[in-house]
């Protein structure tokens, strides 16, 4: 059985599309807007408590990344997929993804 023919087959439970999917989209919405992410750190550190006030513009581009990606619908796909895929892994091996990718390079 093709994978792409096991991820139409399985159905997701409403907590893996509204939580643990939306879960997978905002880490790598962190990822896709990383410079965004890290301009908003930087200027939170450099304002301390005044940020509210001085990082309003880094903190509007970083919300606008986000919520372009959260907002795909290609992008949720793909996230879909990326979790089918950890779902039916983890059913045939038995250990999580997170697990899994801690213990590569210890085994290498």
């Amino acid at each position: 059985m093709e994978s792409t023919n096991a991820e139409q087959e399985i159905h997701l439970r409403h907590v893996e599309t509204d939580v643990l999917i939306p879960k997978i989209m905002r880490e790598k919405a962190k990822e896709r807007c990383v410079e965004k992410v890290e301009a908003f750190n930087h200027c939170c550190k450099e304002s301390g408590f005044f940020m509210v006030f001085k990082c309003r513009e880094q903190n509007a581009a970083l919300k606008e990344c986000l919520t372009v990606h959260y907002k795909d619908p290609t992008f949720f796909e793909e996230c879909k997929r990326e979790y089918i895929q950890e779902k039916l892994e983890f059913e045939r091996t038995g250990i999580p993804s997170k697990n899994r990718k801690q213990k590569l390079p210890t085994s290498m």
